[in-house]
């Protein structure tokens, strides 16, 4: 046996788009991988993220896994969730509709599976609690973003939104601004040095696809500036920053949001939510399409 490597297409609607995400699924029976050999490997793929994955339960139910981009191990991410899940469902063979727990730093984290109106399979995970933060200036961000203060919609604010990662929401008036949006670093010093994170992500109302409901693009720094294809986390962050602004309904919605076009990685990704007990519910969805499958050498 050996360290079975998968790559897959997340948030995808056909094969070689959303958002490619790479899986290793763990051999006990080999070497231990140690978190500097699980972050060489990171760096190899060069994907935002690599996932490490125990194909072996814990004793709470839960399959153990680690999260890296090229720069550094993180917490939780999205897309990597869903990718692992339906990577790890496939090779131990699981039942199609039974759902499965990933065992995460922030903590245990379910995933379902069901078949979309147009015939395909989805997967969903439930988000963590989210926490809505500081807002700040639409001035200094549209310098950083390298737009004009007047193309970020002033009817909601600039503000940051977490759960153990952060992210900051920018509210945008069209998609040509949107299409105009590069995040640079050292525009955004200011704003780091406030403590704001340098994760960007700009969203507008205006789709390119009319059964689509919104238009997203997400920058973050991974040595230097990198754009997600497709960001379920952050997509998470929307869903607790549109809720909060009245700008969905609390009892319930379901977003499709178009990502990923400007780099040639076209994306979709499925959010609901509503609000229960006074808190945020969400859910991000995706397709995921298998691309590749081999061992690590």
């Amino acid at each position: 046996m050996t360290h079975r490597f998968h790559m897959v297409d997340v948030f995808a609607e056909r094969r070689y788009s959303g958002n490619p995400l790479a899986v290793v699924i763990i051999d006990s029976s080999r070497e231990i991988l140690t978190a500097d050999t699980m972050l060489r490997v990171a760096a190899e793929t060069n994907y935002s993220e690599t996932t490490f994955v125990t194909p072996v339960p814990e004793a709470n139910g839960g399959y153990r896994l680690r999260i890296f981009t090229p720069a550094s191990e993180i917490a939780f991410a999205g897309h990597p969730i869903l990718g692992t899940a339906t990577v790890l469902r496939r090779f131990l063979g699981l039942e199609t509709s039974a759902p499965l727990r990933l065992n995460l730093q922030v903590g245990q984290v379910g995933i379902t599976f069901e078949v979309s109106t147009e015939g395909y399979e989805l997967a969903w995970f439930v988000a963590p609690p989210m926490s809505l933060g500081p807002v700040c200036a639409p001035d200094s961000m549209a310098r950083a973003l390298g737009i004009s203060p007047a193309d970020i919609d002033s009817t909601s604010p600039v503000q940051q939104v977490s759960a153990m990662t952060a992210a900051m929401m920018v509210p945008l008036r069209s998609r040509d601004a949107l299409r105009r949006c590069k995040l640079d670093l050292d525009a955004y010093a200011g704003l780091a040095a406030q403590g704001f994170p340098p994760l960007v992500y700009v969203f507008c109302n205006e789709p390119d696809n009319p059964k689509n409901h919104l238009r997203a693009r997400f920058f973050f720094e991974a040595h230097g500036v990198r754009e997600d294809a497709a960001s379920g986390n952050a997509a998470a962050f929307l869903g607790a920053y549109l809720l909060a602004h009245g700008l969905v309904p609390a009892s319930g919605f379901l977003l499709r949001i178009e990502q990923g076009h400007e780099i040639r990685r076209p994306s979709l990704v499925m959010l609901r939510g509503r609000v229960a007990d006074g808190l945020p519910q969400l859910s991000v969805g995706g397709q995921v399409i298998p691309t590749v499958h081999g061992v690590l050498t």
